[in-house]
């Protein structure tokens, strides 16, 4: 099994086609970029990228936003929640966004990922640029009074294990390009940073 997968390793060629990533970027007239929205769960990542995705289509951007319990629904269902299957999420997770980001979209992905490591994974999958860590930085006692889907209560009652912020660590970013303060600024100006960035760093006019 080992010899086959290594022969097969071997044979796989990345086929570049004519219709490249600049073509497509080009076509859309933006700059491909994977916005990657970390936090503890409640913090409001998929409020904030969700409502972000909402003014980039408005103002006629091409958008896609990867959201961490609707790709557990079918890219990652067969995965549970222990350390190997998180970090399997995330990577495959990256390699979707990576994609979509040749296909010359404004990527938005959503996922507590709460590892720097596995983050800097999906960092070095990307060109100089292409990601922008966006930290949605909400504190463990602001996030656990909004509790939306019940889980910290759920998790303090032992009842999910591993919970990141719980009895599971999570690793906030130490240089991201984007940072939040999602327990003390409404929505619309958390999502008018995140414009601003992307204006400054040429992503969109």
């Amino acid at each position: 099994m080992t010899t086959d997968t290594v022969t097969k390793d071997e044979n796989i060629v990345w086929h570049q086609h004519s219709v490249d990533k600049a073509f497509r970027a080009k076509l859309k007239q933006q700059k491909p970029v994977v916005l990657w929205f970390t936090g503890l769960s409640g913090a409001g990542k998929s409020t904030v990228a969700g409502a972000l995705e909402n003014k980039l289509a408005e103002q006629g951007y091409h958008t896609y936003l990867l959201d961490g319990d609707n790709v557990r629904h079918g890219l990652c269902s067969d995965l549970g929640f222990s350390e190997q299957d998180r970090r399997e999420n995330i990577r495959r997770i990256g390699e979707l966004s990576k994609l979509m980001a040749d296909a010359g979209l404004i990527v938005l992905s959503a996922f507590i990922s709460p590892h720097r490591a596995e983050r800097q994974l999906v960092r070095e999958m990307l060109p100089e640029g292409e990601f922008l860590e966006v930290f949605v930085n909400a504190s463990l006692d602001v996030c656990e009074q909004r509790d939306p889907k019940g889980l910290y209560k759920k998790a303090r009652a032992g009842e999910i294990p591993n919970f990141t912020g719980i009895d599971s660590e999570y690793e906030a970013p130490l240089a991201p390009e984007i940072d939040l303060p999602a327990g003390e600024q409404p929505i619309e100006v958390l999502v008018e940073q995140c414009v601003e960035v992307l204006k400054q760093k040429g992503i969109i006019q």
